[in-house]
């Protein structure tokens, strides 16, 4: 009897996915776990194939890991994130302005316009979001959001939608922009955001990203024999290092829900998806 393939799905946010998931294939084949790979367009396809027996296990963003949560749960089932990345720990999301700008405070985008990034953004949208209705400020009441929606269905994994947001920013066409703190970096090195051009007003909570989901049928052997492979990578193997690079971390590791929070509130406050999973923002579109 020929022994089970563990079957995972990934989500083709850029033409890079396929080399990296090829390199992982390899690298689990090799070392004795049969592992093949299935490609989303969008990450609601994905998430509803962990529950129809296509997948086992996925690598869902942290909006995907919301959703799955909240099927399984509605379901009587069980979801667990087994693995992250050390870069999808603790993360935060700035509020930035321009440096000549004259707002100097959070209660000073009353009355002005802020740009997001894609309608499904964790970091550039709904986060963000959250942070300002903590302070007080909500839409439209208080500000106009204008979204920089490109690419649905991918949940902000790309930098398209925060791109035009920095762009328009730095345009003047909007008053403020929301960006994770590393896009942010990033736009300063490559020149789209100039050295010295803006100031970061605000920053959100700490939140977590990506993870490993398991499917409610996954196979445990296969799911602990991935992990563990997963775990037993090191940044110093000249065979291994290409493949983290490429998946943008320096280690593994263990997966965790605590950094989730900041996100359920958002997804609930936004009626992006009800408590049973359903997706319920008319405007998204994937």
């Amino acid at each position: 009897m020929p022994q089970q393939t563990l079957i995972m799905g990934a989500v083709a946010y850029a033409p890079k996915v396929v080399t990296i998931w090829e390199g992982f294939k390899a690298f689990f084949v090799k070392n004795g776990l049969p592992f093949d790979y299935v490609l989303y367009s969008n990450y609601e396809s994905q998430v509803e194939a962990q529950f129809d027996g296509t997948l086992h296990l996925a690598w869902n963003s942290p909006l995907a890991w919301v959703r799955a949560e909240r099927i399984a749960r509605s379901r009587g089932l069980q979801v667990q994130a087994v693995a992250m990345r050390d870069t999808d720990c603790d993360l935060r999301s700035a509020i930035v302005v321009r440096a000549d700008s004259p707002v100097q405070s959070l209660a000073d985008l009353r009355g002005r316009s802020i740009g997001f990034g894609a309608l499904d953004s964790p970091q550039a949208t709904l986060i963000p979001l959250d942070h300002l209705r903590t302070e007080g400020l909500l839409k439209p009441r208080d500000f106009q959001a204008r979204y920089f929606d490109v690419l649905g269905g991918k949940h902000g994994d790309h930098i398209g939608g925060e791109r035009d947001a920095a762009l328009a920013l730095m345009a003047g066409e909007i008053d403020a922009c929301c960006l994770i703190d590393g896009n942010h970096l990033a736009f300063g090195l490559d020149g789209t955001l100039p050295s010295g051009s803006t100031r970061v007003l605000a920053r959100t909570g700490a939140y977590d990203h990506c993870n490993f989901t398991t499917s409610p049928d996954a196979p445990a052997a296969l799911i602990d024999r991935f992990v563990s492979l997963l775990m037993a990578m090191r940044w110093d193997d000249p065979q291994v290092r290409p493949l983290l690079e490429l998946e943008g971390l320096r280690e593994w590791r263990t997966g965790r829900t605590s950094g989730y929070a900041l996100l359920e509130r958002a997804v609930d406050d936004e009626h992006f998806y009800d408590g049973d999973g359903r997706i319920t923002n008319p405007d998204y579109r994937y």
